[in-house]
């Protein structure tokens, strides 16, 4: 990959709290914060019977996406979670506990590639995905995934998403910090003509939200509306 170099098109972002560019701008200064209230966003422009089943995450990887459109039909989703659908697993986990049963449909919808595969179902993509658990939690290795896989592949763009949703406050003993639930995705290409801002170096110990802030704070892009 020496020698090659990835740009960024555009940039989409959700969390709850927080909506406009200038209001992402604020949070990368400090000035405002992310709410944990625990919600997703509505997606109103899929279908009610598909939405209401839909988990936190899976409904904050569809919303990013289709804020990112349009892209070329071929353009291939990567989609990175340290946690992936926590939620749901810890329901599955609770229902097997108290009930000693498990609900097809239930696990169906649990497994870690489901934000990415129910994405493509609501917004009609037809360029396949790769959806990737990097080790040790390293956001830094899914980022060297993802430039290896548009840097060797055909395509010339690749849709690149983050998402992951707060966990349950069963969980909060087994960890010093909780995040807030977000996403964001970035239209990367191996082309800069139509780019915005090259791929910034990334620090190993970075974390999702470290990444995001640091682009954001550089002013060569910004979170698209």
């Amino acid at each position: 990959m020496k020698g090659e170099n990835i740009y960024i098109t555009r940039l989409c972002a959700w969390a709850q709290g927080i909506g406009s560019r200038s209001e992402w701008d604020e949070w990368a200064l400090g000035k405002r914060e992310i709410s944990c209230d625990g919600k997703g966003p509505e997606i109103s422009f899929t279908d009610s019977m598909f939405r209401r089943r839909l988990s936190r995450i899976s409904k904050m990887t569809i919303q990013v996406i289709h804020d990112l459109l349009p892209f070329k039909e071929d353009t291939k989703i990567f989609f990175i979670s340290l946690r992936g659908e926590l939620s749901r697993q810890f329901q599955i986990n609770k229902m097997l506990i108290e009930e000693k049963s498990l609900s097809p449909a239930a696990f169906s919808l649990s497994v870690f590639n489901a934000p990415a595969a129910l994405a493509t179902m609501a917004l009609g993509l037809k360029g396949g995905y790769t959806a990737l658990y990097p080790g040790n939690n390293s956001f830094a290795s899914g980022i060297k995934a993802a430039q290896a896989a548009l840097l060797c592949g055909a395509q010339e763009e690749l849709c690149l998403v983050y998402a992951d949703e707060q966990a349950p406050v069963e969980y909060a003993h087994f960890q010093d910090e909780c995040p807030p639930s977000a996403s964001f995705t970035l239209l990367l290409s191996r082309s800069s003509e139509k780019s915005r801002a090259a791929f910034p170096p990334l620090a190993e110990e970075d974390t999702p939200l470290d990444f995001l802030r640091r682009l954001l704070l550089s002013g060569e892009i910004h979170v698209s509306p």
